[in-house]
């Protein structure tokens, strides 16, 4: 997931009407789609799977493409720093919760993931007054991980390929919780010398 930072140009002085909003918005939009591509024959249907992969990979790139673009260009927006967190977590929550559903992955895989997402969230509500957390490297490549273990479980794989998909994923859910854990400590020391 793109992280923009809030402080980077002043929301206030761009329209809302932009590409990197219409991007987010477009993601948004696919959301739908890609769950009844991913559900459809009861997740059965090699073409419904293959669907759900290729609208789940073009989602993320939007999500990419439309952060740099809201950097580069100084497209930030309120409404962009609102909606691109929305789509991130509607995109990859929709996908996790899809494949347990199926029986694809895990529960306890799912909940961990989405447990960190929002408490990640709640933490840079939480320190907001007093700094920005950006992204951290750890964080970029979690959500690299994560979306290619994702996008390969959503594949009909079998066999080694399948294997190989959740040794991905296992290794996604270990920089999630590594990546969590770090994000936690940061906010702490954000917010220590406020207390002292």
């Amino acid at each position: 997931m793109t992280e923009i930072d809030p402080m980077a140009t002043p929301a206030t002085t761009v329209s809302v009407w932009n590409i990197a909003n219409a991007l987010t918005m477009l993601r948004l939009a696919l959301v739908p789609f890609f769950a009844l591509a991913l559900l459809a024959d009861d997740g059965h249907s090699t073409a419904g799977r293959v669907t759900a992969c290729v609208l789940f990979g073009v989602a993320s790139l939007t999500d990419r493409i439309d952060g740099e673009l809201a950097r580069k260009r100084s497209l930030i927006t309120e409404f962009g720093k609102l909606a691109d967190p929305i789509a991130d977590k509607a995109l990859t929550g929709t996908a996790l919760v899809g494949l347990s559903v199926l029986g694809d992955l895990p529960w306890w895989v799912t909940l961990v993931v989405l447990v960190r997402e929002v408490g990640v969230t709640m933490l840079r509500f939480w320190v907001i007054r007093h700094g920005v957390m950006a992204a951290s490297r750890g964080g970029k490549l979690k959500t690299l991980v994560q979306a290619v273990a994702i996008g390969l479980l959503l594949l009909p794989l079998t066999g080694a390929l399948h294997t190989a998909a959740v040794a991905v994923m296992a290794v996604a859910v270990l920089l999630t919780v590594v990546t969590g854990l770090d994000y936690v400590a940061r906010a702490v020391r954000l917010r220590r010398p406020v207390r002292a």
